[in-house]
């Protein structure tokens, strides 16, 4: 079992920059691929980024590649995602999620967040 708790969410100028963090429990994390999805209002949840277990592996969707970065640190249990020159449309709940693969697929994840809120405003 991993449990995660996301963090670092908050509201932001077009352009800014938000870290998010997602602190793991449970001793399997470091085994797991880490992925980033969100979902905005009246939307399905979506792929942002994944990383696998080891750093060495990460993808990200086309509408966030060269303004965000995935990273982990595994001696810590936490995942993060670098977001920089946010933009109004980056806005939606960010969920981040553990799993044996790295997809981009939400249904290959069976551990999840409770998500954290992103607001960027124009």
């Amino acid at each position: 079992q991993v449990q995660l708790v996301e963090s670092g969410g908050g509201l932001v100028q077009a352009g800014g920059s938000l870290r998010l963090s997602c602190a793991a429990s449970g001793h399997t994390f470091s085994t797991n691929a880490m992925g980033w999805f969100r979902q905005a209002p009246g939307k399905e949840r979506e792929f942002v980024s994944v990383i696998n277990w080891s750093g060495g592996y990460t993808a990200y969707s086309d509408s966030v590649k060269d303004r965000f970065t995935i990273s982990r640190d595994n001696a810590k249990n936490t995942g993060y995602l670098q977001m920089n020159s946010l933009r109004p449309e980056d806005t939606a709940v960010y969920y981040c999620a553990a799993g044996p693969v790295s997809t981009t697929s939400l249904n290959d994840f069976p551990y999840w967040g409770q998500g954290t809120q992103v607001t960027v405003s124009s």
